[in-house]
C-alpha cells in the first residue's frame, strides 16, 4: 500500500494538531497572585526530642497574600486542639511562607496522638496535625554533616537563661509606655562552625518582628548589629495592651536566609519578648 506525499503531510498535521489540543485541554493555569483576601495555612515542619524525654513539635505558616498582614486572635479562628486553644502560636501573620516560627512541647507519652493547629482567614479554614511519625523527625539542634548548632539567645543579661533552637526561650514581662521608643536587647552567641568550606566567614544575626498584639509595632532597626555579644534596638507601640515580639537568631554559615529561618532543620533560634504596653 502506498500513500501520496500530500496524504502523509495531512496525516502528520492532524497528529500535531491533536497533540496540541490535548495539551491545551490538560493545561492548568498557575494561581493568580493576590495582594489580600486569601487564606493562611498552618504548616507542620517536624519534631525533635528534648533532653527530658518530651518532644518539640515545630510549626510555621503560609500566608497566601502578597501584601496583607493578617491578624487572627487566639479563639475559634486560631486554635490548637486537643488541650487549650492557646499553646503559644502567633496571632500576627506576615505575608508568604514563614518557617520554624514556634514549637510546642508534648509529653514523652504523646505516642500516636496529633496536635492540630487550625486557622480561619477570609472564611477559609485550614488545619494541620503535628505528630511524632518517625519520618518527620528533624535535626533542629545540630546540623548532621558539620556539627553546626543554632545560636544561643539570652534576655536580661549575658548570664541569663538561654534558649537554643525552634523552641527557644521566653522573657519576663517588660513594661513599656505607649508611643515611647524603648530600648530592647538580646544577647546572641554562635559556635562559628561553617557548614561549607567555601564560606569565608561564618556570620550570625538577629531579626525582630511582631508576634502578637493589637497595635502597630515600630522598630528603629529590626536587624540590629551584634556588638560584644549584644544586639540593641528601640521599639514603640501604637496602642496599650499585651504584646509578644519574636527575635530570630540566625546562623547563615550555610547560606541560610534570616527571613525563612534557614529552612526546616538547623540552625536558628526563636526568642519571645513579652511586653505590657501601658497608656
Amino acid at each position: 500500500m502506498s500513500y501520496s506525499f500530500e496524504a502523509l503531510c495531512l496525516g502528520f498535521l492532524f497528529l500535531f494538531l491533536s497533540a496540541q489540543t490535548s495539551a491545551q485541554n490538560s493545561r492548568v493555569d498557575a494561581p493568580i497572585p493576590h495582594s489580600s483576601g486569601q487564606s493562611v495555612s498552618p504548616s507542620y515542619e517536624g519534631w525533635y526530642p528534648n533532653p527530658d524525654g518530651s518532644f518539640s513539635l515545630v510549626f510555621g505558616y503560609f500566608n497566601r497574600n502578597y501584601d496583607e498582614h493578617v491578624a487572627l486572635p487566639v479563639g475559634p479562628d486560631n486554635r490548637m486542639e486537643p488541650g487549650p486553644m492557646d499553646q503559644g502560636q502567633p496571632t500576627y501573620f506576615y505575608p508568604r511562607r514563614q518557617t520554624g516560627v514556634f514549637a510546642v512541647v508534648v509529653p514523652a507519652g504523646f505516642g500516636a496522638q496529633a496536635l492540630v493547629w487550625s486557622l480561619t482567614a477570609h472564611g477559609q479554614t485550614v488545619s494541620i496535625p503535628g505528630h511524632l511519625r518517625p519520618e518527620w523527625e528533624i535535626t533542629a539542634l545540630e546540623e548532621v554533616t558539620s556539627g553546626n548548632t543554632p545560636p544561643v539567645l539570652r534576655f536580661g543579661s549575658s548570664e541569663g537563661p538561654l534558649g537554643q533552637g525552634p523552641l527557644g526561650l521566653r522573657s519576663e514581662r517588660l513594661t513599656i509606655a505607649v508611643n515611647v521608643p524603648t530600648e530592647i536587647q538580646v544577647w546572641a552567641t554562635d559556635d562559628g562552625v561553617q557548614k561549607s568550606r567555601a564560606t569565608r566567614q561564618a556570620r550570625h544575626g538577629v531579626v525582630w518582628s511582631k508576634y502578637r498584639g493589637t497595635g502597630t509595632v515600630s522598630f528603629e532597626n529590626s536587624t540590629p548589629n551584634i556588638e560584644n555579644g549584644k544586639a540593641v534596638t528601640f521599639a514603640s507601640f501604637s496602642e496599650p495592651g499585651n504584646y509578644v515580639l519574636r527575635v530570630l537568631g540566625w546562623d547563615d554559615s550555610g547560606g541560610q536566609n534570616a527571613i525563612m529561618a534557614g529552612g526546616f532543620f538547623c540552625c536558628w533560634t526563636n526568642g519571645f519578648l513579652m511586653v505590657e504596653v501601658t497608656p
